[in-house]
């Protein structure tokens, strides 16, 4: 009998790599170097390789990636930076914290990521960047987006917080031409730290000689500041920890990608699937299923302990933190209808083909009682 089914399985994760981690946690905690070091640089430096881009800064956190890369690119009072409603609130939070006002539009019925021709209503004299978010690891069409933004000399913040590995017409997130690409590694993340970290990632090597001296306090030598910044710096013990796990990134999304096959094989009709991008692979960050009685079945599948989860069932323009905007129900429609009807199943590289099963079988059992 499977007792509990988790939506994520971290401690499962953690067996996995234990024998490799926890030695080299020790030895940085004896070498007394605890913050940024050679275990960040060659983090750095392998990420940055991973994912075909020249430079990689180590980040306190994904937030702090998207914050960094707004100031780097010295977006802030008067600004306007357009997103989607259906993403984490770090994504429109950071654009509020520096100054500049949040824009939303709407996303595409299909892949639930930005919509081009909503982000193409949206524009005006005073849009400066786009933050796109490859939502559960499925790219966004970021060719259209930079076809829209590029004549206008809007500039081009990805979010990829869910969306290490995944690809855009054969190439891997982080390579493209945008002016950043930010990474969280929240333990939940296919590549997850063991706490807060993140990375920027891009090809302009005068972004990251800034972003780099914004997240160490503007500092140039130990007490020497050319400008003002913050502390936004992976820690070593996070950048030791990282760079073992980006070892088996690979393998791991191509395990996650055989169970998502599996799951829309298996599962029965009613159950709709988040369409991949043209030309895009996802890197299954989540795997998500569309269905209108979305808490009824969460709650059928909790009664047997299978652990469910909803990203995200309040679109951030109906968040109160974001009244001041002044939205209203029925302005993005799209994100609305499936903030109701989507939810995340169990899913994670070591799943069990029993435990898989399992969850399959109940969600029949709801369907045909």
């Amino acid at each position: 009998m499977i007792k509990k089914i988790l939506l994520m399985d971290l401690p499962g994760q953690f067996k996995f790599v234990e024998k490799e981690v926890l030695p080299k946690i020790k030895e940085v905690l004896k070498s007394g170097r605890y913050i940024m070091g050679p275990e960040v640089k060659r983090f750095e430096d392998n990420f940055a390789k991973y994912c075909h881009a020249r430079y990689c800064i180590g980040t306190s956190s994904g937030t702090e990636s998207l914050y960094l890369s707004l100031l780097a690119l010295g977006i802030g009072e008067g600004d306007e930076v357009i997103t989607v409603p259906n993403t984490f609130t770090a994504t429109a939070e950071v654009i509020v914290l520096v100054g500049a006002k949040p824009v939303f539009c709407d996303v595409d019925p299909n892949t639930l990521n930005l919509d081009p021709k909503s982000l193409k209503s949206k524009i005006t004299k005073k849009t400066k960047a786009v933050i796109p978010v490859h939502l559960h690891g499925n790219p966004v069409d970021i060719d259209e987006i930079h076809r829209l933004c590029k004549p206008k000399k809007i500039v081009v913040i990805e979010d990829a917080a869910q969306a290490h590995g995944a690809k855009y017409k054969g190439r891997v997130i982080g390579s493209l031409v945008s002016e950043t690409t930010c990474f969280s590694f929240h333990p939940v993340k296919n590549l997850g730290a063991f706490g807060d970290g993140g990375a920027v990632v891009t090809n302009n090597g005068k972004l990251e000689e800034i972003i780099r001296k914004l997240s160490n306090h503007g500092r140039e030598d130990h007490y020497f500041h050319s400008m003002i910044g913050t502390t936004g710096r992976l820690d070593a013990i996070q950048g030791a920890i990282l760079d073992i796990k980006l070892k088996y990134l690979t393998k791991w999304i191509k395990q996650k990608a055989k169970l998502v096959k599996y799951y829309r094989k298996k599962l029965p009709n009613v159950c709709k699937f988040i369409d991949t991008t043209k030309g895009g692979e996802s890197s299954h960050h989540i795997f998500a299923i569309i269905i209108s009685e979305r808490d009824e079945l969460a709650k059928y599948l909790k009664g047997f302990g299978i652990e469910t989860g909803v990203h995200y069932p309040t679109p951030l323009h109906l968040q109160p933190a974001y009244k001041f905007l002044g939205y209203r129900v029925g302005d993005f429609p799209v994100a609305e209808k499936y903030a109701n009807e989507t939810l995340s199943l169990p899913l994670y590289p070591h799943m069990k083909k029993e435990e898989i099963d399992f969850v399959i079988e109940k969600i029949h059992q709801f369907y045909d009682k």
